[in-house]
């Protein structure tokens, strides 16, 4: 029975790290990188000004 206790344990444990490990204390909403809209400067030509729409 002893054999059996330590792969057990050790399953336990490594089972336990895993799910503390992944744990975020961040919720999405407070988040101040705003991932879901892009900078200004992306979608332009490198070099080029936006055009101002003249």
């Amino acid at each position: 029975m002893n054999t059996l206790k330590k792969p057990i344990l050790l399953v336990l444990l490594a089972s336990l790290g895993a799910l503390l490990g992944a744990c975020s204390t961040n919720s999405p909403k407070k988040s101040s990188i705003p991932w879901s809209q892009p900078a200004g400067w992306e979608g332009q030509i490198p070099g080029m000004a936006p055009s101002t729409g003249r």
